[in-house]
């Protein structure tokens, strides 16, 4: 039974987060003959402040 983690910025639709589920579990399938029914996909809204890349906050103007 997969269990897949995906933290994304907050701000996505229900209907996007959907999609995005449904895609994930069918690879699963695909890639590792799983049933549907056994595939866990959590989605983590994180937001932007609290987030960073290379030292920066996401949430931060960025730099030129």
């Amino acid at each position: 039974m997969p269990t897949i983690r995906v933290d994304l910025f907050e701000g996505r639709t229900p209907e996007q987060k959907k999609n995005l589920v449904k895609g994930i579990t069918q690879a699963c399938v695909d890639a590792l003959g799983s049933k549907p029914e056994n595939v866990d996909v959590i989605l983590n809204d994180v937001k932007r402040s609290d987030w960073a890349t290379g030292g920066e906050l996401h949430s931060e103007p960025k730099k030129s």
